[in-house]
Order: C-alpha cells, then sequence, then structure tokens
C-alpha cells in the first residue's frame, strides 16, 4: 500500500525514538514560529477549547539534536548540549515547507505543543525530514545540600532497605518482602568509579567508555560476586528522590527488590562543567562468592 500523506510520530523522553532524523539537519525558525503562534492562540484540543500557553524559547541545542533507530531522546538531547529535564519530539517526514508541517501536527499533536511543562523548543529539518524537540531544562542541583558520595550512598541504602521492607509490584512482577541488604565498600567504590566516569564523558549508559560493565568495574574494585546488577540515572537532585525514580522503573524496582540480591554500594558525581550541572548516579547489588 502506497502511503501519500506525513508519516508522524511523537516520544517522550523515556522512550526510545523509533524513526530516524538524518545529521547535517538545519534550523527552522519559521517552524519556531509558527509553533509560538499557535500557542498563542490554540483552537480545540482534544475537543475542548486550549487555553493560551506562553511562548517558547527556541534553543540552538535543541535544533541539533540528531537521532537515529533505536536512540534514547534524553541521551541524544544531552549529546546536543541541553540539561534536560523532560522532553518530548514529533518526528514528520513529507511537508515540504514549515505551514504545511504545522497542518499535519497541530490537531494530532496539540497536547504535547500546548504542554505547560515545556518551556524551549527546536526544529530541524533535512528534505522533507522534520523534528521538533520540546523540553524543559534539568534545574541546577543543590550542589551544596549533596552529602558526600559516601553518605549520599548510605542514604541510597537506606531507602532501598525500606523500600525492602515491604511488598511490591515491580511492572506486572510481584516482590515480598526482602532482607536489608548491607553497605559494602567496594562496591560504593565501584559504583563511583562509573558515575564519575558517565559525569565526565557526559553519557548515560551501564557500559562505560572503556568498554567494562557493572561486573568488570566490581571485579576492578576487589569485590568477587557470585550475582550483580546494576541500577544508574541523571538529573536527580537527592538520595531519595533517585530511589523514588527507581522504583517507578520495573527493571530498576526489580534489581531493588531482588531477595538474592545482600550488599550494595552508591554513589554519584556531577558534571558541573554544563550550564546548569547534572548528577550521575550509580547503584551496585551483590552478593559475594
Amino acid at each position: 500500500m502506497n502511503i501519500t500523506g506525513p508519516v508522524i510520530s511523537c516520544v517522550f523522553a523515556s522512550l526510545s525514538l523509533l524513526g530516524a532524523h538524518p545529521a547535517h539537519a538545519e534550523g527552522n525558525a519559521p517552524l519556531v514560529e509558527l509553533i509560538n503562534a499557535y500557542r498563542a492562540a490554540p483552537r480545540v484540543c482534544d475537543g475542548r477549547q486550549a487555553m493560551p500557553m506562553t511562548p517558547l524559547a527556541a534553543h540552538p541545542a535543541l535544533a541539533r539534536v540528531q537521532v537515529t533507530t533505536g536512540t534514547f531522546l534524553e541521551q541524544a538531547i544531552e549529546r546536543a548540549g541541553y540539561p534536560v529535564a523532560k522532553a518530548a519530539a514529533i518526528f514528520i517526514s513529507g511537508p515540504g515547507d514549515a505551514s504545511a508541517v504545522m497542518a499535519s501536527i497541530e490537531r494530532k499533536y496539540c497536547k504535547t505543543l500546548l504542554n505547560p511543562d515545556f518551556s524551549d523548543v527546536g526544529a530541524a529539518r533535512n528534505g522533507d525530514s522534520w523534528l521538533i524537540v520540546l523540553a524543559q531544562p534539568a534545574p541546577l542541583p543543590s550542589i551544596n545540600l549533596l552529602p558526600g558520595p559516601e553518605a549520599a550512598g548510605k542514604a541510597i541504602l537506606e531507602a532501598v532497605n525500606l523500600a525492602r521492607a515491604a511488598a511490591r509490584n515491580c511492572g506486572d512482577q510481584h516482590f515480598p518482602a526482602a532482607p536489608q541488604v548491607a553497605w559494602n565498600g567496594a562496591l560504593g567504590d565501584a559504583a563511583l568509579v562509573h558515575s564519575r566516569d558517565m559525569a565526565e564523558h557526559k553519557y548515560f549508559s551501564h557500559k562505560g567508555k572503556d568498554g567494562r560493565a557493572a561486573a568488570d568495574r566490581a571485579l576492578q574494585a576487589g569485590y568477587r560476586w557470585r550475582r550483580i546488577g546494576e541500577n544508574i540515572a541523571a538529573g536527580q537532585s537527592s538520595p531519595e528522590e533517585v530511589v523514588a525514580g527507581w522504583l517507578t522503573s520495573p527493571g530498576h524496582c526489580a534489581n531493588i527488590m531482588n531477595g538474592s540480591f545482600t550488599e550494595m554500594g552508591a554513589g554519584y558525581a556531577i558534571n558541573s562543567a554544563r550550564a546548569t550541572g547534572r548528577v550521575y548516579w550509580t547503584q551496585v547489588f551483590a552478593a559475594p562468592r
């Protein structure tokens, strides 16, 4: 079947961006102007008259976002130099100009375009492919209020043991209450090494820039493990906030509630070179041999 209309997709920062937006795209100021004109005088959205929204600020980093199949939107935005707290992207292929793009997206994606949580926008075009990124920057972390990495790690330990004290569902999987995990300094060192590496090199992945994974880092720190798991996060400003976020994610939650883990270490590092800074967190669970 031939499809002659525009192809559109919309994703949020926590999801993998499946549509591919080619590299070397050019910023598109007219489309940003049309988006702000729409926000100033929106029509019906989802069956209701929409309220006017404040204009979005055109941010050059958001116009530089480059994505390919399987890219996580948040990581793509980070690579473009924007410390993101929340974001959404609209990918469209087919329209020949900015007016045609708006005609294609303003009704279907009115909620995204009118979302009051976003303050910045970027739009780029490559041929007949367009990418619109709406975002809210990460707040400046309260660096002076954060305890040292080990103290923060032990605060994470306390929050984790509180969570393990009661049964809970992690997505579709039910976990009974689990015994407390104990602090392990070697696992804390392994966690801190990875947080510092992510902060220094501005990436977000379980695999380090040297190719090592959590299991390798634990062995390097002197911990001989029988079972091991790792949680990472970025952007949260306190140990309590990062644990709360992990508990809402089925995979991270499953690590926290896994009764076969008996020890834990955690730590954070800050990339203070960024305009707003960014905190990178790592938590390592294990059972020794």
